[in-house]
């Protein structure tokens, strides 16, 4: 690991061009969202998706981008709950285009335009805040399906 790079536990996955960072405490389904992305694409309803990173992603700021690596032991494995850890194709590097923060204390209905937005490692990205309790798949998908989208 270079000196810039920082492991975060969290998960990554390439939707299109950019991958989304997803964030949030332990056992808020951040591996549960990375595997509907997977399936989302596999469906049809998003036209590509590739996981980056479950668990664990190293991150590192690179000419003003944030880019996600998987953890060199876990790369390529989700967790999959009720049936262990499971292998599937990965990327071993992407670009972030957003983050999802899952069990946000600040998600509100109608957001604050203040909690729309991010630093990691000096770089400022879109951050979607989903409430504790709500399914975060139908948000991400509309979020993906608008204007500000990140692919």
């Amino acid at each position: 690991m270079s000196p810039a790079q920082s492991t975060i536990h969290a998960s990554a996955v390439l939707v299109g061009a950019r991958a989304l960072l997803i964030q949030g405490p332990s056992g808020s389904g951040k591996s549960r969202l990375a595997l509907a992305l997977l399936q989302a694409a596999q469906s049809g309803e998003l036209s590509f998706t590739r996981l980056v990173a479950d668990d664990r992603v190293l991150i590192e700021a690179a000419h003003g981008r944030l880019l996600a690596r998987p953890a060199a032991t876990l790369a390529g494995l989700i967790e999959v709950r009720g049936l262990g850890i499971r292998r599937v194709p990965y990327e071993s590097a992407a670009v972030i285009g957003a983050v999802v923060e899952l069990a946000a204390a600040d998600a509100r209905r109608l957001p604050e335009p203040s909690s729309g937005q991010i630093e990691i490692a000096g770089i400022k990205l879109p951050r979607l805040a989903v409430a504790a309790g709500t399914e975060p798949l139908p948000f991400v998908l509309a979020y993906l399906k608008t204007d500000d989208a990140i692919a």
